[in-house]
């Protein structure tokens, strides 16, 4: 679906919640082959089992990307993605475990070198089946104007 929306259309506040999500055993063997990351917490089940959390765990960035993608339900064609700050893995996920990805818009500034584009930040927050967060960082979009942006004075 298309959802044309401006930086001044975006409310700080506005909330959304994906549906969830179970990780699978396939999702990280193939996120492994993507990226190269075969290390032993991912693939090796019989390592895991002697170490503290005793079974494989997903990637990080395996759940960073489904995280993201669960929120990718629309398209602005006047914003695109400008990077993520602050990024954390803050608990493991394990295969069978369903994530849900909360997304908050939590601020708005001024692009410091595009005066037609703003910048709008949504708080990203995972969490698994039992609604403890897994990750938390935030989304920068680049977002246009209706109408360009005074310059400020310094």
């Amino acid at each position: 679906m298309i959802v044309p929306q401006f930086f001044e259309d975006y409310e700080i506040g506005f909330s959304r919640t994906t549906f969830g999500r179970t990780v699978t055993e396939a999702d990280i063997v193939t996120h492994a082959g993507q990226t190269g990351d075969f290390f032993p917490h991912h693939m090796d089940a019989e390592w895991c089992a002697k170490q503290d959390f005793k079974r494989r765990m997903a990637h990080g960035t395996l759940i960073l990307s489904i995280g993201i993608g669960m929120t990718a339900s629309t398209i602005n064609p006047h914003a695109m993605s400008y990077g993520y700050d602050r990024l954390r893995f803050i608990r493991p996920v394990f295969i069978d475990d369903t994530i849900t990805t909360v997304a908050t818009i939590s601020d708005k500034r001024d692009h410091q070198r595009r005066q037609t584009h703003g910048i709008v930040i949504e708080d990203i927050l995972i969490t698994n089946q039992t609604q403890e967060p897994v990750l938390a960082c935030q989304h920068l979009y680049l977002v246009e104007r209706k109408h360009t942006a005074t310059p400020t004075k310094a």
